[in-house]
This record gives structure tokens, sequence and C-alpha cells, in this order.
């Protein structure tokens, strides 16, 4: 008995919730499929999964051993390809994460192309405001934002992404435009998801805490609350450059605007990058290039 037996199996079922799809997955009758997981539960004396006549869950355990068993095979099916150096077609499973305003306008959209034209790739988008541990939670690729911390990944820049600070000519009426950077407190502040609004200043970067009665974790709430005349905002260009171009919106304070920073796909891979990763971002890169100003 070989000691992969039952892991693509255990494999397909934890990703399909479901005994008769992993089996057509793998080419293998349900029963095949039922009786390898039950051998590999025994070899290990740990139950993987809850099987019930509706649903198939994950155990505390399963879920741990699932996130090992989708490195090991995505390592083995890499190691296979290497010597075959004609065939280095994306293949296996590809689990990704990224913001969800950016990820659904520019990355889901990117991704289902590459997807059009890679059959034999499977893709998990996980679309997620939370920075994901990427090495724990077993992900292969991440599109993040700004200044990058973790030393075990490896990136390489997309595009780039502009904090415009603007609000409505209703808004401004009434409350008049900020002359500087020490009048924003004056003001009534739409508060997203970040603390505090970044400028420069003096040529240093300087970070303020809005304050307002207005708060909301989504971007495009923070866009209709300052369309409505409800305050400032500050947010990335791609969500208001439609509004400042049809002057629903007008921008501020432009000399204290921060730098641009990065859209970054990274990869906890830093010796080898797999081949489906490598194939991901460069088509990524090519996708953004009409949009290497445009982040999310």
């Amino acid at each position: 008995m070989s000691r992969w037996d039952g892991i693509d199996e255990f494999t397909a079922v934890a990703e399909q919730a479901s005994f008769s799809a992993a089996a057509r997955r793998l080419g293998l009758s349900t029963s095949a499929v039922s009786r390898e997981i039950a051998r590999l539960e025994d070899r290990l004396q740990t139950r993987l999964l809850h099987r019930t006549t509706r649903r198939v869950e994950l155990t505390d355990a399963g879920r741990d051993f699932l996130g090992r068993c989708r490195r090991l095979i995505d390592e083995r099916d890499e190691a296979l390809a290497a010597v075959r150096p004609d065939d280095q077609a994306p293949r296996g499973l590809l689990r990704m994460t990224c913001s969800v305003s950016y990820g659904e306008r520019f990355i889901a959209p990117a991704v289902n192309a590459f997807a059009r034209q890679n059959p034999e790739l499977r893709i998990e988008l996980d679309l997620d405001n939370r920075l994901r541990d990427l090495v724990g939670d077993g992900y292969d690729l991440a599109v993040r934002f700004g200044h990058l911390t973790d030393s075990r990944l490896m990136a390489r820049r997309l595009a780039s992404r502009r904090l415009i600070l603007c609000a409505s000519p209703d808004y401004l009426e009434k409350r008049g435009a900020p002359r500087d950077l020490s009048e924003i407190a004056s003001h009534d502040g739409l508060i997203g998801s970040a603390e505090h609004w970044r400028f420069t200043e003096a040529g240093r970067e300087v970070a303020l805490r809005p304050s307002g009665r207005w708060r909301c974790n989504s971007g495009a709430a923070v866009l209709d609350a300052a369309l409505q005349g409800l305050g400032l905002c500050q947010l990335p260009d791609f969500y208001v450059a439609e509004a400042l171009a049809s002057g629903a919106l007008v921008s501020l304070l432009d000399d204290a605007r921060p730098p641009d920073e990065g859209v970054w796909a990274v990869h906890p891979h830093p010796r080898h990058v797999p081949p489906k990763v490598r194939a991901m971002i460069d088509w990524l890169y090519d996708r953004l290039s009409s949009a290497r100003r445009t982040p999310a």
C-alpha cells in the first residue's frame, strides 16, 4: 500500500464537499473514493470527514490535514512536470486571495480569462479584506497593496495605488474646502476601513485620523456617502475616477497627496516558483498593464 493512497481522494472530497463530485473529478467510482478515504483514516487513526446523508464536512484534524495534502499534491505534480520541460502548462489547484472590491473589479475577470485558457488548472479565489497568512492558510498567491513587511513572501509589482481626498460640490458649497491639512479636522470625515488618512507635508509622509459621524468598511458605500454630500473621503482612484471626471466629486489638497503605492502579487515560494504561480503572475501583470495606476 502506497503512503499516497487516499490523499488525492480525500483532497478531492474536501474541495468538492461531495463524494460523487470527487469521484467524477478523479474518474473513479464513488465507492472506490469512499473506500480509499476510510483506509486513510484507519492508517492515521483519525477521523478526517464528518459524513451525513446531505453533506460532507471536514473535522478539525481534516481541515489541518487538507492544507498539508494540497501542498504535497502540488509539489508532487510540479516535480513530475519539472522533468518534462516541454510540458509546463499550469495544472493542479491554485489558491488565491485579494481584497473584495479590487478583486471583483480587476482580479476576478483576469483570473476567469486565465482559467478559460488553462483547463487543467483549478482555481480558488478568496475575496476577503482580512490580511490572510499565505503560509499558514495554504495560499499560493495574493494581491496586496502598499508596503510589504512579511519577509517570507516574494513580490512583483503589478500596478499602483493612488489615494485621493475629495468631496461633492454640494458639501464644499456648504462647508468650504480645506486649504491645508490642519483644516481637515474641522470637516466631516467619511471613514472607511482605514483608521488614518495619509498625506505628504514638507517632503514627509503624514497620517491623520479623520473625525466624523459616519463609518463603513465598504469603499463603495463611502463613495456613495461622498456623492450625497455627507463629507470628505479619501479613496483609491478607481473608486472616484468617474465621479471626478463628471464633476460629481472634486479632488482636494492634491499637493499633499501621498506617494503612489504598489499593487503586488505576493507568494510564499522564495526558492522555486511553481509554473502555475509564475504563469498567473505574468498574466495579471499583462492584464493590469492598462490599469498600472488604478488599484483598490
